[in-house]
């Protein structure tokens, strides 16, 4: 189970929202290296970030932080999400050393795209699914779409998708709990893995989530709740280590 602490950066700066909001967001630093850093001395093994203005506006906005922070952690894998909607995209944060970049609202609104990155980008491409009740929402939340999360996840499956990011939103930075049960369920309904997102508060959180990683559950991002004090990550890890 990998513990990946989220960087969601709006403006430069390091901060969280609540259920995606852009409004309800609360900065936690203006450095955010600093900030990667904290979670690399901690022992992350693998860093989140998305870019929240990019993901409403369609195209990398907070590139540069990007950049900044991968250029000082090459030796950790970086997953980035948020306005990612043409292989050039792809390929500017892949030449700045990203692992992984992950399509959200595109995979949706056009999923031959996800098809055709990931036949010239193989290995380095995931897909963000962001739902409730079942179903996926785009634009940054603010649409509910008629796609049923896990049929469209098995049809990036076929496409040759890395990896399937889930998130909750109706538990996203509310502090409320993950749902383990939905993501079981989606990884169960797939062979690829599922990275669990949204209400991941506390260290019985992550006990449920290490529970079902037998089932496809490889990951789970965490965010408001390393930053406010609910998880301390040295914590989760030694956890996480215990429970195999």
């Amino acid at each position: 189970m990998l513990l990946i602490p989220a960087i969601d950066l709006k403006d430069g700066k390091c901060v969280r929202l609540r259920q995606g909001r852009m409004e309800d967001d609360t900065v936690f630093s203006d450095d955010p290296v600093a900030v990667a850093d904290r979670w690399a001395e901690a022992g992350a093994q693998r860093l989140h970030i998305v870019d929240l203005n990019g993901a409403f506006a369609g195209r990398p906005v907070n590139a540069e932080a990007i950049r900044r922070i991968a250029a000082a952690h090459p030796d950790i894998p970086i997953q980035v999400g948020g306005g990612i909607r043409d292989d050039d995209a792809i390929e500017q944060y892949l030449e700045m050393g990203v692992r992984y970049v992950i399509i959200g609202t595109n995979a949706v609104n056009a999923p031959h795209f996800v098809g055709d990155a990931c036949s010239e980008f193989p290995g380095h491409i995931m897909v963000g699914l962001d739902a409730k009740d079942g179903k996926v929402a785009i634009d940054g939340w603010s649409k509910l779409s008629n796609h049923d999360v896990i049929d469209i996840a098995q049809r990036f499956e076929r496409e040759g998708v890395e990896a399937i990011v889930y998130t909750d939103i109706s538990r996203d930075g509310m502090m409320q709990g993950v749902n383990a049960e939905a993501t079981a369920a989606l990884a169960r309904a797939i062979t690829i893995p599922v990275i669990a997102s949204g209400g991941v508060s506390t260290l019985e959180d992550i006990r449920r989530l290490c529970a079902v990683s037998g089932e496809g559950v490889m990951g789970a991002i965490i965010g408001r709740a390393l930053y406010e004090g609910g998880i301390d990550l040295v914590e989760a890890q030694k956890l996480v280590d215990e429970l195999g």
